[in-house]
């Protein structure tokens, strides 16, 4: 216990890698006297993907749909596979594109199908999850995990969380992305930006396929850890996307691109010690007009020679504060704007 309280201070740094995927986006919540509205579809059929132009101090990317994974259809089913929450956004998806709509009302301006969130899954587990914590204090509700899932050393690590605010996940996004909101509650984050904008969101929806929900961001975003107690500085290079869906869920997910594409890394940083997350997403659901729940899943290779078993348990304190936060955030939902009007994410920097 000694140890892990004397390493907390540069452990905490990790946080920032364990929430690769919202790293992408770069951007502010605004606060404003104005309704939360749904980001407009970007789908059509077009098949070229361009990339915004960068800013002066990072790198070209001449492509986009060239960086989405092969087995991205893979990555979303096991997404569905860990994530309950998730299966559930992407079956009322697919059943909407099929025109099998049931029973819809209204919510918020969007559709749900019935009852929502933790409450409406049923509470057999086919993976192997282990109950770590639970709690009635706090948002975070519950906390589990399943040791060496696909085969990976890392622990996959299961957070939920009910929120009271309206179900859009930009706020959330903005809260762990933007520098001087995250230096709030982070005092180990160095940098964090965007590096790389995909523009033409309607291509890259086209290769990634609709039945995954109507992506309206996507990137490549770089984050960087302090060097602390003599613990090097860790770097990420993720592909990262939010997606909504029909029923008024929306997913945040990401995937580390692998060394190949370590030409996108920011030219001025030295390379450090990468770290790899193997599983990200987060899927908010809402359960009524100004409520959601919301399921974090992350599988997060440190890098290095630190053990998972010292890391683990410092990560899932800063998840908890990160959401303590989250929950102040959207309790202002009477104030509360997407930063980013739908409109200026198809605009360069």
């Amino acid at each position: 216990m000694l140890m892990l309280q004397n390493c907390a201070s540069f452990t905490a740094a990790f946080l920032l890698l364990a929430l690769p995927c919202e790293n992408v986006f770069g951007f502010r919540a605004i606060f404003q006297r104005r309704r939360i509205n749904k980001p407009p579809s970007t789908r059509n059929t077009n098949v070229n993907v361009e990339v915004a132009p960068p800013a002066a101090d990072t790198a070209t990317l001449a492509a986009g749909v060239e960086y989405l994974p092969q087995d991205i259809t893979e990555l979303f089913g096991r997404i569905q596979q860990v994530s309950p929450l998730a299966n559930m956004a992407m079956e009322n998806e697919r059943n909407d594109l099929g025109g099998l709509i049931g029973s819809v009302h209204e919510m918020n301006g969007r559709s749900t199908h019935g009852p929502r969130g933790f409450h409406a899954l049923q509470h057999t587990e086919s993976l192997p999850w282990k109950t770590i914590e639970t709690s009635r204090r706090g948002p975070v509700s519950h906390i589990d995990r399943i040791d060496n899932f696909n085969g990976l050393d890392a622990p996959l690590l299961r957070f939920r969380a009910t929120l009271d605010g309206p179900c859009v996940a930009d706020p959330l996004a903005s809260l762990i992305m933007d520098l001087e909101e995250r230096s709030k509650w982070d005092i180990q984050i160095q940098d964090v930006f965007e590096a790389h904008k995909i523009q033409d969101l309607p291509s890259a929806n086209a290769a990634i396929g609709f039945a995954y929900g109507d992506c309206y961001r996507l990137g490549v975003g770089y984050c960087r850890t302090k060097k602390n107690l003599g613990i090097d500085s860790r770097e990420q290079l993720t592909l990262c996307g939010i997606n909504n869906f029909s029923d008024g869920s929306a997913m945040i997910w990401g995937v580390e691109l692998p060394e190949q594409h370590n030409d996108l890394m920011p030219s001025h940083y030295h390379r450090v010690t990468r770290a790899k997350s193997h599983l990200f997403s987060t899927t908010l659901v809402p359960t009524g007009e100004s409520s959601f729940d919301v399921e974090y899943l992350l599988q997060l290779e440190i890098g290095g020679k630190i053990p998972t078993w010292m890391t683990t348990p410092i990560v899932m304190d800063s998840v908890k504060r990160m959401f303590k936060c989250a929950k102040d955030v959207y309790a202002n939902h009477d104030a509360l704007h997407p930063s980013v009007a739908a409109e200026s994410l198809l605009l360069s920097p």
